[in-house]
């Protein structure tokens, strides 16, 4: 890869006029244009207008689409383009039911694009696959639930996977992790592992908590934001009104991403009448840097730099010494690794010079109050360890985490991701006490640690797995490596995929194979003691409730809560102290076990379960309580100053970013348009003007892809349409989960396995 840009090519910081780009505002009409496409295809049920209207209320439906905060005070439309989608997909009014398997065998289904299976609708009935026709057929609860005992109970328990997505609520999700350890195993893998587990491991480390330290309040006084690797437009739109108001009022936001996505540019906010009636839109962010991938290290490592230059120049005026020395430590190693970073190693590795970046520290050291921002551009790296460690020590160095208008805060994806962890979906001892579980129900948890979403895989190929229950989801399709893993799940003795629509992974059916439907978050969700209302936790560390308003599909959908409590009593041995039936009959229950189990976070849960915009269960961290091995919060010394795992090495090597687009959340794919990119095709490969004339290749040219890792297995994506797109020079990008299959299983970030999704070294293949 070039060290400098190709002549002729854009600054880093400008819009490459010679590729396609949306110019319009994120948000404003195309968003409800875009809401408007998704409504003949969702085909929605008529109580869409009454759960949209409510949706992210008190009393009403949480969105199940991203876990962004809901305000004590919501709009009068409370919802985004995102929320807006993903709540008319659950609505649909089509039927996957058995008549439509009976027409369609697996091998036929698996032909479909993702897109197209979601399109069948809800499922009504239990399913279990029958191999002989190649279909899915009818089935009785009773037989489903007898015929998963009988599999798990003649197994060991450690042969035994439980997968959950983010979208079951806290109640289902805390009787999964303890019907999983009252199995005796721990091999609970989660969505968490395919994101932001870099940020459950390391920030741990490094300040104590496993999630953001920010509330929603903190962004009503900030001087500045700092985003990385984040793109608010399309995966948590309704952030963009805090980001509005923010920069509305002074505050100054500066973005460091590859791409320039419209929703860190500019925004119109559709519930605004001036905006919609005068064409108003606000700028977002002040400055927009594309760095290369990887390059955050890089970047950060030189903002350090600038900060420690100032501090060099006025001592006492530009660092926090007294939070410095009172509250964490491997500072001074810090500084000596920081300092002895070349400049030019810095501008190479990041691909901004450093006039940009002394730009940046520049609004970063005349701010009183900041916070930095981070997605899975942060995450999903070989090295995300160290991005994360970096950021942090940007922030450290001033004392930015703990005080009002401060913090550390990363946007986490799933709707309720973060708070299956809280309540105990996790794969280590310490996610779920196991004092408290024999106290409160009389077992001896197991104390062998379990397997997450990488280490599963892997035992799953070596034949140590036998069982994979999935809560929801879709991981076939999440995974890396995605052939391999496609043969390995057909390979296994059981699979059970508890879910609302069909999608890729349940085309991998095992030898004995469920497909069970369960209620959605719209869905009322009525048991023998009433209706119940289920919760979540967001990405602010809010409890939110809640409550299902449409009618259910089938009158033989159940509730995920109901389904693991069966599973469970049907595996178990009698205890009765495990009273899965009324815990099934009255979701409070439930809540007050989480509370009994987790006191610090959860006392008086049910009490206050519907405080406007949630009730907050704290983060020691903003206390300056630092629950690390020091009790102090950690600088890290940087080791690079790149974040991929395998520098490209050789001109024709580049670095891959997966991408999702905004007419999709997560491996859901609602439409084949990327309006806030200008594109109208997810089968492409983007790449520079300039990059394309340097590797002789022509728009529209069909390409394959092939993985320079060296792993001994063969990592290709064929069928792609070379696409000219603003991107820096040795960087490609495509769509996920399209491209999964050019990441080998095994390069993933080195603490928590988190698969390196946007840093993959490959190479381009001419058709």
């Amino acid at each position: 890869m070039p060290d400098d840009r190709p002549d002729g090519a854009y600054a880093p910081d400008q819009q490459n006029p010679d590729t396609p780009v949306y110019d319009r505002p994120t948000g404003g009409w195309g968003s409800l244009e875009g809401i408007t496409r998704t409504i003949p295809a969702a085909r929605p049920s008529a109580v869409a207008a009454k759960i949209l209207k409510d949706l992210n209320k008190p009393g009403g439906v949480m969105c199940s689409s991203c876990a962004w905060a809901k305000p004590a005070k919501p709009n009068t439309f409370e919802f985004c383009e995102n929320g807006a989608k993903a709540t008319l997909w659950e609505l649909d009014r089509r039927r996957a039911d058995a008549a439509f398997f009976a027409d369609h065998p697996v091998s036929e289904l698996r032909s479909w694009h993702d897109h197209d299976l979601e399109t069948t609708g809800r499922l009504t009935e239990p399913l279990r696959y029958d191999p002989e026709t190649d279909r899915y057929v009818a089935v009785e609860w009773d037989e489903v639930f007898a015929t998963i005992g009988q599999e798990l109970r003649a197994m060991d328990p450690q042969e035994a996977v439980f997968y959950a997505s983010g979208h079951a609520g806290l109640e289902a999700s805390y009787l999964y992790a303890l019907f999983a350890r009252a199995m005796g195993h721990q091999n609970l893998p989660q969505s968490s592992n395919m994101c932001h587990e870099t940020t459950s491991v390391n920030l741990l480390n490094y300040i104590g908590t496993p999630v953001g330290t920010c509330t929603l309040e903190d962004f009503d006084h900030c001087d500045a934001i700092f985003f990385f690797g984040q793109n608010t437009g399309s995966n948590s739109p309704r952030f963009l009104h805090n980001l509005q108001d923010a920069a509305e009022r002074g505050c100054r936001i500066v973005t460091f991403n590859p791409l320039r996505e419209r929703g860190l540019i500019e925004f119109a906010n559709p519930a605004s009448v001036k905006d919609m009636a005068l064409g108003n839109s606000t700028e977002i962010s002040e400055k927009y840097y594309q760095v290369r991938p990887g390059g955050d290290v890089a970047v950060l490592a030189g903002m350090m730099k600038c900060v420690l230059e100032a501090e060099d120049a006025a001592p006492g005026t530009v660092l926090d010494r007294d939070f410095i020395d009172t509250q964490t430590d491997g500072f001074d190693d810090t500084v000596a690794a920081v300092r002895a970073a070349d400049w030019a190693e810095i501008e190479h590795h990041s691909g901004l010079p450093r006039a940009m970046i002394e730009e940046a520290a520049g609004i970063y050291m005349s701010s009183e109050r900041a916070i930095g921002i981070y997605g899975m551009g942060l995450t999903q790296h070989v090295n995300g360890w160290l991005n994360l460690g970096m950021l942090c020590n940007l922030f450290l160095m001033r004392g930015n985490v703990g005080r009002k208008g401060t913090g550390i805060s990363p946007v986490r994806g799933h709707s309720n991701v973060q708070g299956q962890r809280t309540v105990g979906v996790g794969e280590k001892s310490a996610h779920m006490p196991g004092d408290k579980l024999a106290e409160l129900f009389g077992i001896t948890p197991p104390d062998q640690e379990g397997l997450n979403a990488v280490h599963a895989c892997e035992a799953m190929l070596e034949g140590r797995v036998k069982a994979m229950i999935s809560l929801g989801g879709n991981l076939v399709r999440a995974l890396p490596d995605r052939e391999r893993m496609e043969r390995a799940w057909s390979d296994l003795p059981l699979t059970v995929n508890i879910a609302t629509k069909l999608n890729r992974s349940h085309l991998a059916p095992g030898k004995t194979a469920f497909l069970l439907p369960c209620l959605g978050r719209t869905d009322e969700d009525v048991q023998e003691g009433g209706p119940q209302a289920v919760s979540m936790e967001d990405t602010m560390s809010h409890i939110v409730a809640s409550i299902g308003h449409a009618q259910p599909p089938g009158p033989q959908v159940m509730s995920e809560t109901a389904i693991v409590a069966r599973m469970a009593e049907v595996t178990l041995d009698p205890n009765p102290r495990l009273k899965w039936r009324e815990w099934t009959a009255n979701y409070d229950l439930i809540r007050e076990l989480i509370a009994q189990t987790f006191p610090d976070d959860f006392s008086g849960f049910n009490e206050r379960l519907f405080e406007p915009g949630g009730f907050y269960r704290g983060n020691p961290a903003r206390e300056w309580n630092w629950k690390t091995d020091t009790g102090r919060a950690h600088f890290t010394a940087p080791t690079t100053l790149s974040a991929l795992g395998l520098p490209p090495e050789g001109e024709d090597v580049m670095t891959l970013v997966t991408l999702r687009s905004n007419d999709q959340f997560n491996t859901t794919i609602y439409g084949f348009s990327d309006r806030l990119r200008g594109l109208s095709d997810r089968e492409v490969v983007l790449i520079s003007p300039q990059e394309m004339e340097r590797l002789e290749l022509a728009e529209g040219q069909e390409v394959s892809l092939v993985c320079a890792v060296e792993d001994g297995i063969e990592h290709t994506a064929a069928g792609l349409k070379v696409t000219a797109y603003d991107l820096p020079p040795g960087t490609l990008a495509g769509y996920y989960p399209e491209l999964n299959g050019l990441v080998p299983l095994s390069y993933h970030e080195k603490n928590s396995q988190t698969p390196a999704y946007k840093g993959v070294p490959v190479r381009i293949l001419a058709a």
